[in-house]
């Protein structure tokens, strides 16, 4: 991730107000709150062997059938078409699936491919390429505040996701605000603070019931005031299908690039990856309100179905940046295709 050379080692500021770490009595202090537990796992399992061991269920379920469709079988029709039903059981999508066996059967010809377990190897390539076709870095620009509105619907893991890059950013020594915009839930307001709190960093928020467009506005005002480097907003958890919640979600992005007077550094898309296809609705519906740039796709330790990333990334044309294969701090991971294919594949 770029943020380090973005982002020096700052000292900790005790400007916090009413919605500052110190203030909050049900957490220990933010002095107390470095987070040491998920800082030692990740010393003793390091990132790629994370993501391998986040990715065991997709293994088992995609790439462990697909090398016994192949295993000892010569290359030929019937083998693509197994191969062709296994990669859409595993939500890869059927456009996407196309261009993986065109991929394939153009590789077979050039190289020459008879031998099934040469197959698999190809297989992985052809992931790796159409995974790495768009830019999967994380914006994080040079202006201040950089700016970082979360979208998606509830349960997809959004407050968790907002919690955990939080957490890193400050890591990484960015001074992060958080902005409870989803004012449609107490419970997500509570739990956004709870997470601002255990993390160490300052949040904004109103009352349930507000507008959540004056909330980014005062969350922007706030992280202009202190100087801070990122804020990251949420936004409620709504439905797709609610017209009128959607139009209040371009209002909102509305409201941020006037107020910035540029657009927003990143429009973060969250899906939970076990629902699937309907993620991949999701996605489309969201990128027709407002100009997402990157996905976060949470909940890959829980699926089988991990071709949910091709689909997405293929079909929505919208590059997944952020990718989460476990509970703690460090399981939400950057997105890099290269290895994400050879910790599926092996």
């Amino acid at each position: 991730m770029v943020l380090k050379r973005l982002f020096g080692k700052k000292e900790k500021t005790a400007d916090a107000e009413v919605h500052g770490p110190e203030n909050k009595q049900t957490w220990e202090s933010a002095a107390e709150q470095e987070s040491p537990e998920p800082e030692r796992e990740a010393d003793s399992l390091g990132l790629f062997q994370r993501l391998r061991a986040g990715l065991s269920k997709t293994r088992q379920g995609f790439v462990d059938k697909v090398e016994s469709l192949v295993s000892g079988r010569a290359v030929d029709e019937d083998l693509f078409e197994d191969l062709e039903d296994l990669l859409i059981q595993a939500d890869v999508g059927v456009d996407t699936t196309m261009k993986l066996m065109d991929g394939l059967r153009e590789r077979v010809r050039s190289e020459k491919i008879t031998e099934g377990s040469a197959l698999k190897t190809a297989l992985a390539d052809e992931v790796a390429r159409l995974l790495a076709v768009d830019d999967t870095t994380l914006k994080i620009s040079e202006h201040r505040p950089s700016v970082i509105m979360v979208v998606g619907v509830n349960g997809s893991g959004k407050t968790t996701t907002i919690g955990k890059l939080a957490y890193r950013l400050k890591q990484e020594g960015a001074k992060v605000i958080l902005g409870a915009g989803d004012t449609f839930r107490a419970a997500a307001i509570d739990q956004l603070e709870a997470w601002a709190e255990r993390v160490g960093v300052e949040i904004v928020s109103h009352s349930t019931g507000s507008d959540p467009a004056a909330v980014a506005y005062d969350a922007l005002a706030a992280a202009k005031a202190r100087n801070a480097d990122v804020l990251i907003l949420d936004t409620a958890g709504r439905l797709q299908t609610k017209t009128n919640l959607m139009k209040e979600l371009g209002k909102v992005h509305r409201v941020l690039e006037r107020e910035l007077d540029h657009s927003i550094d990143e429009i973060l898309l969250v899906l939970d990856a076990t629902t699937g296809q309907n993620a991949l609705s999701q996605a489309k519906i969201f990128s027709d309100s407002v100009p997402v740039t990157g996905i976060a796709l949470t909940k890959l330790d829980g699926t089988a179905k991990g071709g949910i990333v091709l689909a997405v990334t293929q079909e929505v044309k919208v590059p997944v940046k952020l990718i989460g294969v476990g509970e703690q701090y460090h399981d939400l991971q950057d997105f890099d295709a290269v290895e994400f294919a050879e910790a599926l594949f092996g």
